[in-house]
This record gives structure tokens, sequence and C-alpha cells, in this order.
């Protein structure tokens, strides 16, 4: 159960850099009350899980997929070079890297999408590819439930078996009345579980994932990743869920943002080797500033406002974290009065959230110019 506590609290995992630098007894106790609130939602939610299983092609082809000294640069900046990465069947590969470093892009090269600007990938005859793009930039947001899930009539085929759009809705726990609605009316997460039922009708060798984690509730993140550790075919994963990635993966690959990409058994190892790498380099800078300009300047001190900022934005973070808790509560209480009251609530949580985000990020920003 530690398992799904800890993606429902993925977004303060994030921040864990802060978290060691400063308060880590507080926000500890709110990391504390998220981990309740979840384990209760877990429960409340197990029973529902959107039933995700991912259909693969029984392909027997021992390389799938053979990508050899790919390099990609995009606006004049060097994102990797000199990469090779086969793909055999069992494989699950995690994409790891800053944010703009390049991971999208090199799993696009990989599933065709771009071209690289040197090397080759070469691909098993027939490989059958399916792709989850980050943002569902695939759907279209003015077609109905009915045609998002079922296009060709009311009968989708799975696994070679016939299934109405009504059974087919139900098992990515929408309702019969909600096929008419327009996919714009749906709320992010439901929009990502139209996006993975569209992509099962789909048999695959190998599943291209840019962050399918995003928006999904915590029992359907765990039927995700055991339908994602039961596919026999390769799978190539960008996440934010580190913990996810850890569990699922046999090999990671580790982009640092500046051009350098290279394998790693784990992502604990490439963190190891990513602050390894950097703080070289931090410590040359610094050298370099100090023999041309005399000694380095000390952090800029906050002004008035910001230190009033910073002695209250700990109060403000657990604020805003128990705004969280009682959206979800609305959301729970939301779920069986209609679908217009739960989008509105779904709405209000995904709000709260990203308010707790932003105060997180300013908290770093304002830690960073006092010195840490």
């Amino acid at each position: 159960m530690a398992n799904q506590v800890r993606r429902e609290t993925e977004w303060l995992g994030r921040k864990e850099s802060a978290q060691r630098r400063k308060s880590r007894s507080r926000i500890g106790e709110a990391a504390d009350r998220r981990a309740e609130l979840a384990e209760l939602n877990y429960r409340t939610q197990a029973a529902n899980a959107a039933g995700i299983d991912f259909a693969a092609t029984g392909r027997q082809s021992k390389k799938l997929l053979t990508a050899t000294g790919l390099a990609k640069s995009l606006g004049g900046r060097n994102l990797f070079s000199h990469l090779d990465i086969p793909l055999s069947p069992g494989t699950k590969l995690g994409l790891l890297g800053p944010n703009g470093g390049g991971k999208s892009t090199l799993l696009r090269v990989l599933a065709g999408q771009l071209a690289p600007d040197a090397g080759t990938v070469v691909r098993a005859e027939g490989l059958r590819t399916v792709v989850f793009e980050q943002g569902r930039a695939a759907l279209d947001l003015s077609l109905p439930l009915r045609r998002a899930l079922s296009p060709n009539g009311d009968t989708v085929v799975f696994n070679g078996q016939p299934m109405h759009v009504a059974a087919w809705a139900q098992r990515f726990l929408f309702k019969a009345e909600m096929l008419n609605l327009e996919m714009s009316a749906l709320s992010g997460g439901e929009q990502a579980r139209v996006r993975i039922a569209q992509l099962m009708l789909q048999p695959a060798d190998v599943l291209f994932l840019d962050e399918p984690t995003n928006d999904l509730d915590i029992a359907s993140l765990e039927v995700l990743e055991d339908s994602l550790a039961d596919f026999p075919g390769a799978v190539v994963l960008v996440t934010h869920d580190r913990d996810l990635m850890d569990r699922l993966c046999t090999e990671v690959i580790g982009l640092d943002g500046k051009g350098g990409a290279a394998p790693y058994g784990s992502v604990s190892q490439w963190l190891t080797a990513y602050e390894r790498a950097n703080q070289p380099g931090e410590e040359k800078s610094a050298k370099k500033a100090e023999k041309a300009s005399g000694p380095a300047p000390k952090p800029k001190k906050l002004s008035f406002k910001e230190q009033q900022e910073w002695d209250g934005i700990e109060a403000a973070i657990l604020a805003a974290e128990q705004a969280v808790e009682a959206r979800q509560a609305d959301v729970e209480a939301a779920s069986t009065a209609g679908h217009a009251k739960l989008t509105a609530a779904c709405q209000a949580l995904d709000e709260a959230r990203a308010k707790v985000e932003t105060l997180f990020a300013r908290w770093e920003e304002l830690a960073a110019k006092r010195g840490g």
C-alpha cells in the first residue's frame, strides 16, 4: 500500500531537495497527513479501478528496435549524442533527466515521430508501436465520449473479442449516461483514461509512454503499473513518478540537459551521478568568477517584503495542504452527485494542488536567494 501512497504524494517527492534543506519536520507532518488521506482514497477506490490492459502482438523477435549513435539538437542546443539503445521483448526502459533535457524528444525519435540528426533507428519488420503523448494532444475534444471510445460504431474489438461501447466505457469508469458528453467536458483524469482506452485497442510490440500517470487516480495508477509490468513487449517510459520507474524499469537512460546521456542501473544511480557531475561544474564556475573579478558575492539578502513572505510560507503550505484534503473530500462526496458536480469538484482539487506546487516553487526560490 505504501506504493500507492507514494504516488498520491508524488508532488511532495519532487520537492525532496527543498525538504532536506529546511523545515523537514513540519513538511513531514504535512506528508503524513497526505499519506493518511491517500490510504483512505486507495481503500475506497480500489474496487473501481480502471481496467487497464495493453494488448501485445505476440511477436517473438529478439530485437524489436536497435538505435545506434543517436544525436539530436533543438534550437541550437545539443540534447544527446552517440547514444545506443536496443529494445527487446521485456525491456522496460526509463528516460530520466531535468525538465527540458530531451526526454520527450528522445522518446519521439525512438518512436519514429522525429528524425535524429545523426545515427540510425532500425525497427523489426512490421513493428507495431503505440505512443501515449504528453498532454493527450491526440484527443479530439469536440467528439462525444461514445465516438472517442468507439469511432467505428457501437462495438469495439479487444483481444479478439467484440464488446459494446457501453461495456467498454464502464471498464474505464464511465457511466452509460456519459457517452454523449463532449470530450471537452471531461476532467483531465477522465481524458487520460479515454486516451489509454484508445491505445489499448491497438496491439503493440513497443509502448512509448510520455507522462502516462498524469491525472490518474491512485487505483488506476496501480492497475497501469501492473499492466505495464505484465506487458510482454518493450516499454519506453517518461514519468516524474520515480518510484514507479524504479519498480518497473529494467534499465534507465539519464540525460544531463547538457548533451550528455548514458545508461544507468537505477534511478538512484542516475541521481547520484547527476549530482556529482554538476557539483564540479558549479565549483569550477565559481573559481573562474573569483579569479576574474575577485571573491564571489555573498548570496542576496531577502527584502523586507520577501522576508515576511518567507516567515509565513510554511504556514501557507500547511494551509494549502489542508485545502487539498478538503477538496479531496468534496470529490468523494460528489462521486454520487452527478457528473457536473464531480467535474467541478475535480477542477477545484486540481487548483488546490496547483497552489501547493506554486508555494513549494516559491519556497525554493526564496531559500536559494537567502543562501539555502
